[in-house]
């Protein structure tokens, strides 16, 4: 949900994991992939946007104004001036595994269970949201890079709690 991804946002930030911290909101902000997490560039934040090539497939990833701000100051003080943001010690891009690890380790202190926590969920929490404003699957499945709208409905499937509320809302039991 939103309101776990902002517990797990705001933890790492107590915990002083500024990376950890942009690397959740990056995905979710714009719906990347983690494995297309090294296209976000220095270049690219300075320009709003940055291509990805991936599965074969070519788009267009658009960095809200808020998040190009935080990936441009988070470069500077690590005085990253070019390039990918997002690397390890030694300069590599991060990989799924380290991300993976990292957001485990924040879950208790949270409040949110571990079982609904991974890089790719947040894709999920950022094609929910966005089709929730939106209501175009075609658009949405264009940003996630999607050649199906099939595989793109997955995304956005509701679950039985959701249905339900929907009908008790409607109000047509007399």
């Amino acid at each position: 949900t939103k309101d776990e991804y902002r517990r797990l946002v705001s933890t790492a930030e107590k915990r002083g994991s500024k990376r950890l911290s942009l690397i959740i909101q990056t995905i979710c902000a714009t719906g990347i992939r983690v494995s297309e997490l090294q296209y976000i560039t220095v270049e690219a934040a300075y320009k709003g946007r940055t291509e990805v090539n991936c599965k074969g497939k070519r788009r267009i990833i658009f960095l809200p104004l808020g998040l190009q701000k935080k990936i441009k100051k988070y470069a500077r003080e690590l005085g990253i001036k070019e390039g990918v943001v997002f690397v390890t010690r030694t300069g590599k891009p991060i990989n799924r595994s380290n991300i993976w690890a990292d957001m485990k380790k924040l879950c208790h202190d949270a409040d949110v269970s571990p079982k609904k926590v991974f890089p790719h969920n947040l894709r999920h929490l950022f094609a929910r949201t966005f089709y929730s404003i939106e209501k175009d699957i075609a658009k949405l499945a264009d940003l996630l890079g999607h050649s199906s709208i099939e595989t793109t409905r997955i995304y956005i499937m509701e679950s039985g709690k959701e249905h339900q509320r929907k009908l008790e809302k409607m109000g047509l039991i007399v």
